[in-house]
């Protein structure tokens, strides 16, 4: 599959207007080819997002924290986490086709079929040392109230870890002139703070992606 296909293929779940619901089904229709389509050579969030964690986590500590990886895909983030010692792993992802190829990893040890931001979430509060979201940002993805979910799930301490393209900020509405100033609000209200906020390259098909780490009051 050439560049062109792939990021076509992709783009199916990016489309202007679609739904939160219509993500998740355009996730499972693509879930067979999905990491052929997004293979590493065209998309590095995965590999991105895991090196940010092992990043903050010293490794003595890497089989005790608890993380939890949303919009957690076939699972690449979790795998690549396993393999850095992480070895308590949940997982969050709304789409019925990504979420039967994750379970089968064996890296996850509970799963959430649900979306954040969108309404009630059962994921129970003040659990994770670690949330990490590579990919999860986007048309019809996580709103930015999505943002609350995070924190509410998030042990005080924690991190949060976002990674995601850099253009969404210019073109995707739910994010334009929202996404930054809410993630400034929260840091205002004092929920938490801001620990680093950097552009990567070459994130998705050669284009820039940020990396926003926070950790929650």
């Amino acid at each position: 599959m050439d560049d062109k296909t792939a990021y076509k293929a992709n783009y199916r779940c990016h489309e202007p207007g679609i739904t939160p619901d219509q993500v998740a089904d355009s996730y499972t229709d693509m879930a067979q080819n999905y990491d052929e389509i997004l293979s590493p050579e065209r998309y590095r969030g995965p590999e991105i997002a895991a090196n940010e964690v092992a990043a903050r986590i010293s490794e003595d500590k890497r089989g005790i924290v608890r993380i939890i990886d949303v919009a957690a895909g076939t699972g690449r983030v979790g795998i690549l986490l396993k393999d850095k010692g992480f070895s308590n792993i949940d997982a969050l992802e709304p789409s019925k086709g990504m979420m039967a190829l994750l379970e089968k990893t064996g890296v996850y040890t509970n799963t959430y079929s649900e979306f954040l931001g969108v309404g009630q979430n059962s994921v129970p509060k003040d659990t994770y040392d670690v949330l990490v979201i590579a990919g999860g940002m986007g048309e019809g993805h996580i709103p930015v109230k999505g943002i609350d979910d995070m924190i509410r799930i998030t042990k005080s301490g924690g991190f949060v870890i976002i990674v995601m393209r850099k253009e969404y900020l210019d073109y995707v509405e739910e994010y334009k002139d929202k996404l930054i100033p809410y993630m400034d609000e929260m840091e205002k209200q004092g929920t938490w703070t801001k620990v680093e906020l950097k552009t990567v390259h070459n994130y998705s098909f050669n284009k820039d992606g940020l990396v926003f780490t926070y950790k929650v009051v």
